[in-house]
Order: C-alpha cells, then sequence, then structure tokens
C-alpha cells in the first residue's frame, strides 16, 4: 500500500501507517512517499516490518511486509492513501 505525505513524515504519522497496516494484514508492501521523513519515523516502520516477521516465525507463518521510504517530491497523481486523513 502506498502512503504519501506532502512535508515532513513524522513518528506521529508512522503510528497512525502502521495501525492502518496492522487492521489489513493480508497487505504485504508499505511505501511511503513524503517530501521529508524523520529518522524516529523510520525506525518505526522498520521496527513494524521486523516485528511481523518475528510474530510470523514464532506462529510458523511464512509473512513479511517490505518497507519502502521514498523522500523528496509528492505529486497529487500519485495514487495512495494520504496520511493526513488517516
Amino acid at each position: 500500500m502506498l502512503f504519501k505525505k506532502r512535508g515532513l513524515f513524522t513518528e506521529e504519522d508512522a503510528r497512525k501507517v502502521v495501525k492502518w497496516m496492522s487492521a489489513h494484514p493480508e497487505e504485504r508492501e508499505l511505501i511511503v512517499m513524503a517530501e521529508r521523513a524523520e529518522e524516529s519515523a523510520k525506525r518505526r516502520l522498520w521496527d513494524y516490518a521486523r516485528a511481523v516477521r518475528l510474530m510470523a516465525d514464532m506462529r510458523g507463518e511464512n509473512r513479511e511486509v517490505r518497507v519502502e521510504i521514498l523522500e523528496g517530491f509528492v505529486s497529487e497523481h500519485v495514487k495512495g492513501v494520504d496520511v493526513d486523513e488517516l
């Protein structure tokens, strides 16, 4: 799922994204597109991906979430979930 944010992607935004992803366990990709992202927000997303993998290992499942963080220009024409609307 693609999440986009104009301006700075903060740790609070990362919490919203993680909450949304937790409610949709069928999603396998987490892509954030923002002009800039805080280091703490990046760490929160990477920690979420590691936690998903760890829980899957403990349950004997094969589940993984790929995280990608794109920083730079955010186009309005790109389809995705606006973080401000979460």
